[in-house]
């Protein structure tokens, strides 16, 4: 049996203690910056010791905010619940339709599948940009524009292609003679699909449907050209903060730290889902 000396572990926990802190480092900072005033973040040189305020959080749920040529209404809370009501439909959209395709890209090869799983695919390679102009054209053609629907309808699209490849991926990783023998016992695809197939492949759907909550989540330019101040979620909205009189440092951080909260709290939930649909689904796909 291998063993590590002291000067291994030692230098090991050096190492792995470098890491946490470079990649923490900038979200304990924003965590600390939300509880500052614009005084004291713009201070030189910066301090980690201040008197912290509950100023900047108090601005966001009240709709409030100070700044040097008055008070500014915004609808910042309006706008985080905004994110929530087109992530989670969304993913429930692509979640809805992406899984039985999956199925049967996995279960049923058939002339012309890769291609159109490819092309799928390649919904998440274009630039936001190359369709913006056209998607803005359609959308007022059928009304669209400035609607849930409408900005549901387009979520969906950036989610599908990645539920879609990460969750084939995982079908075909679970063996076809469990499902055939299911279905010799006389019961028919739908069923095998329902009770054998879903219920195996639980964490990579669980896995796609996270990363897809979080692409979803994070999406700004399409809010930003479809929608309106009422209809945008908090990616569009923070930029509220940015006023003719300067820019709201502890806003920003405050906003920054609500906005992140949702999707930290979910990957931390289903790390294990996540770190297994990233290791199998994807690439097998």
């Amino acid at each position: 049996m291998e063993t590590t000396s002291p000067v291994e572990r030692l230098l090991r926990g050096v190492a792995l203690t470098l890491v946490v802190v470079f990649f923490m480092f900038p979200i304990v900072w924003i965590f600390l910056m939300s509880f500052q005033t614009n005084e004291t973040i713009l201070r030189i040189p910066p301090s980690v010791v201040f008197s912290p305020t509950l100023e900047n959080y108090a601005a966001l749920i009240t709709g409030k905010l100070q700044t040097a040529s008055g008070t500014l209404d915004i609808a910042f809370m309006r706008n985080l619940g905004n994110s929530v009501l087109l992530s989670v439909a969304s993913v429930a959209v692509a979640l809805l339709l992406g899984v039985p395709a999956a199925y049967a890209f996995a279960r049923h090869k058939f002339k012309g599948s890769e291609d159109i799983a490819f092309t799928l695919l390649s919904f998440r390679f274009a630039p936001p940009l190359l369709v913006l102009l056209p998607l803005t054209q359609y959308f007022q053609w059928l009304g669209l524009s400035n609607t849930y629907f409408g900005l549901i309808w387009i979520y969906q699209l950036i989610c599908l292609p990645l539920i879609l490849w990460i969750v084939r991926g995982y079908f075909e990783d679970i063996s076809a003679d469990v499902e055939y023998a299911y279905r010799i016992a006389g019961h028919s695809w739908f069923s095998t699909f329902r009770k054998i197939a879903l219920p195996l492949a639980g964490p990579g759907i669980a896995a796609a449907g996270l990363l897809a909550f979080i692409f979803a989540w994070n999406n700004f330019v399409f809010a930003l050209v479809l929608a309106s101040a009422d209809k945008q979620p908090v990616t569009v909205g923070a930029l509220a903060f940015v006023t003719a009189s300067g820019i709201q440092y502890g806003q920003i951080a405050a906003a920054i730290v609500l906005s992140i909260t949702p999707t930290l709290a979910l990957a931390l939930y289903a790390q294990r889902y996540l770190v297994e649909g990233l290791s199998l689904g994807a690439v097998k796909g």
